[in-house]
């Protein structure tokens, strides 16, 4: 990877005369891939060599420019300690249990990476369990639970470092609170499956040295590790020679009778299989539940001799149904739960219950229904929410959840299904006022006349003048909804005045599968429509002009960024594309790519997806002698999911076609990955030197200076006994 940057500035620039600005120097060398007989130039395809020395130097060189620029911005500094000041207050970034104790992740504030705690529910005593900040000075080290033992004496973790995909799996015993022998390598995208005293786990084969950052992975497997023994013992329960690209993982039922498999090619639909443990694990061979990769169906778990399944066969908002094992006949499923108007989001097994997770026009919904589904009642939330379930248990009363919105940080409940009673566990005191701040929901027609909704934030005394700075973020796609959730950086933007615009664009799944498919493959333009016609709308509205618009994306957000600021250069102030998705013609290449092709196609694929990823990927749609937005392109070294040659190659591109006097950077950030484990202090410098080049580039000269609403830190408080 990509070595340790130092971060210098040794180019004077004068932020007001942005001519003045000079990139570094990008060679081309010539080379050509050809797709159906058509040739594609890629003059700057040795960028994607990210362990190369002349990478290593085009990253140091364009860091240069770049940190010399924002350095020069005058309340960069300012802007980056309120966004410290506004995070600082303790929040809980994982929840489970395990019998009488409670686990989670907590950072007090401004912890690099959060804390995991223990805490007796009945004596109320709370003890460390890992501290990742003191086992790794530079905070790059995420840990995360994986899964615990039925027993609940044993835990996995995974230890992923500098935000890399790859995991390493260690166990706890959580009586002693030490570790065990056990260390697993080279896990990506698993969980642990605990039956007795081990656990299924998902890995790939060791990589080549030296491509464990950019190669294609291959061949993801099911093992199963017996506690206390070497990785090399470990049993292959399933893999498949002949599509060595599938993605392979495995739950297992909570009475532990079922091994269930899922078997998908890439982020879409997935095949369904089962396997009755008490046939043993000798050769195991799976049993077809759901076949074919058109549909999603979940196994929620395994009651009165039949599977509850979350599905979408004839049901793209999602139902609940029953299935005997072993019978195949669909005339004898049963319905428990049927589609509703709203989205079937998930369902779970909590007390010997149902408990679904509706989203109703992007907010959230909880509903108990009984296990032959008749509704029992709906859990308590607070207005316009994204709540999440975080511990379940089919025979566990207590269900964990938390909600959270735009102006309503993370409250956390623990709810007792059968007294049908809740108390909150942990909510932090409130650093700003709510009541000084807006939430809206408008809906405005895209291109072809589809109604989207587009949630709005602002101070309350906003003026529609047309001149209001906004920041406009939107994802669309993989079947994922972008919901309301609080975000103490946005409160640094709404005391500047500035309004968030967050749509919920297809290709996301806010409106069930159909409102996905209207967003992926050969539809995918949609996305980009929807985006635009957003940022039309405001303007319309007046809520603001073209000179204040910002519209911001990460990874599939940062390819609709690329995408729309190549299509509509003229509409848009600045662009802030982040770990972006950028060269649609070769992103199946690189690491996981390839299990996104069900969502996007592939250039390979034939002639027609080749022209109509050709139309629209931004590296390629860049047009010489073209006045771009004023954009950021923002990337990490060690991003082995959206690798960073994505990011390189556009902006050596855009710095070379782009005709006018707006900066067009590329911020390259060392010792991280696509953002998940994500230090704290690395969050927050990337974010303020975002939106400090977004504020100048509207030309924003100075800020107004806020103050805290209610500086009082939240609490645990101690856990009554019921």
């Amino acid at each position: 990877m990509l070595k340790h940057v130092i971060l210098v500035s040794c180019i004077c620039i004068h932020v007001l005369s942005f001519a003045q600005l000079k990139y570094p120097d990008t060679k081309t060398i010539s080379h050509q891939d050809e797709y159906h007989g058509i040739t594609v130039e890629d003059p700057y395809q040795w960028l994607e060599d990210d362990t190369s020395a002349s990478t290593e130097a085009w990253v140091v060189e364009q860091n240069k420019v770049t940190f010399s620029y924002l350095e020069q911005i005058p309340y960069r500094n300012q802007l980056s300690n309120r966004i410290k000041e506004l995070t600082n207050y303790p929040r809980i970034a994982s929840f489970t249990k395990a019998g009488n104790a409670l686990i989670y992740a907590r950072n007090e504030g401004l912890q690099n990476q959060p804390v995991w705690y223990i805490k007796d529910q009945v004596s109320g005593i709370e003890n460390i369990l890992i501290n990742p900040n003191s086992m790794d000075p530079t905070g790059t080290t995420s840990v995360g639970i994986i899964g615990i033992s039925k027993n609940k004496q044993f835990a996995a973790f995974s230890f992923s470092q500098s935000g890399s995909d790859w995991n390493v799996i260690r166990v706890m015993d959580l009586k002693s609170r030490s570790w065990m022998s056990d260390e697993l390598k080279w896990v990506k995208f698993s969980g642990a499956a605990w039956l007795e005293d081990g656990f299924f786990y998902s890995r790939y084969p060791q990589p080549a040295e030296g491509k464990e950052y950019s190669a294609a992975t291959e061949y993801h497997s099911i093992y199963y590790h017996k506690l206390g023994t070497l990785q090399d013992k470990d049993i292959l329960i399933y893999s498949d020679a002949e599509q060595p690209r599938h993605y392979h993982n495995v739950s297992l039922t909570d009475d532990k009778k079922y091994l269930i498999l899922y078997k998908s090619t890439g982020t879409d639909g997935f095949e369904t299989y089962y396997h009755n443990i008490s046939e043993g694990l000798e050769k195991v061979e799976f049993k077809v539940l759901f076949k074919g990769f058109a549909h999603k169906n979940s196994v929620i778990g395994h009651y009165n001799n039949k599977f509850y399944v979350h599905t979408d066969i004839g049901a793209p908002n999602y139902r609940v149904i029953a299935i005997t094992p072993g019978d195949s006949n669909t005339k004898n499923w049963k319905e428990i739960v049927p589609e509703q108007k709203s989205v079937m989001e998930s369902a779970v097994f909590a007390g010997g219950k149902l408990v679904v997770k509706y989203l109703e026009n992007a907010s959230s919904k909880l509903q108990v229904y009984g296990m032959d589904g008749a509704a029992i009642q709906a859990i308590p939330l607070e207005g316009i929410v994204t709540a999440d379930i975080l511990y379940s248990d089919a025979e566990d009363e207590e269900l964990i959840y938390q909600f959270t919105s735009f102006t309503l940080p993370q409250k956390i409940n623990i709810f007792n299904l059968s007294k049908q009673y809740g108390q909150t566990f942990f909510q932090p005191s409130l650093l700003f006022n709510p009541a000084d701040y807006v939430v809206e929901q408008k809906w405005f027609a895209s291109k072809d006349g589809t109604q989207i909704p587009m949630f709005l934030i602002h101070r309350k005394s906003i003026v529609k003048d047309g001149n209001n700075p906004v920041y406009l973020y939107g994802y669309g796609g993989f079947n994922i909804s972008t919901e309301p959730r609080f975000s103490p950086s946005y409160l640094s933007l709404l005391e500047q005045g500035v309004v968030i615009a967050i749509v919920n664009l297809r290709g996301g799944g806010e409106f069930g599968e159909e409102w996905h498919q209207a967003g992926m493959l050969m539809k995918k333009q949609n996305v980009f429509d929807d985006f635009i016609a957003a940022a039309e709308y405001l303007i319309t509205e007046r809520y603001t002009s073209n000179e204040k618009l910002a519209i911001a994306g990460r990874s599939n957000g940062g390819l609709l960024v690329g995408a729309c600021m190549t299509q509509r250069p003229d509409l848009f102030k600045v662009a802030l594309p982040g770990v972006g998705v950028l060269d649609m013609l070769k992103y199946q290449d690189f690491t996981v790519g390839w299990g996104w092709v069900p969502e996007y196609g592939s250039s390979k694929q034939s002639p027609e997806m080749f022209k109509y990823l050709y139309g629209y990927s931004p590296y390629h749609q860049l047009k010489k002698g073209t006045s771009y937005p004023a954009t950021l392109v923002t990337t990490g070294d060690h991003d082995d999911r959206v690798v960073p040659a994505h990011s390189f190659k556009f902006a050596a591109r855009l710095q070379a076609y782009h005709q006018g006097n707006q900066p067009v950077l590329i911020r390259i950030d060392t010792q991280a990955g696509h953002g998940a484990g994500k230090p704290v202090s690395k969050q927050i410098a990337e974010v303020a030197d975002m939106y400090a080049f977004m504020l100048w580039n509207m030309g924003i000269q100075t800020l107004i200076q806020p103050s805290l609403w209610n500086p009082e830190r939240g609490h645990i408080p101690k856990t009554e006994e019921k």
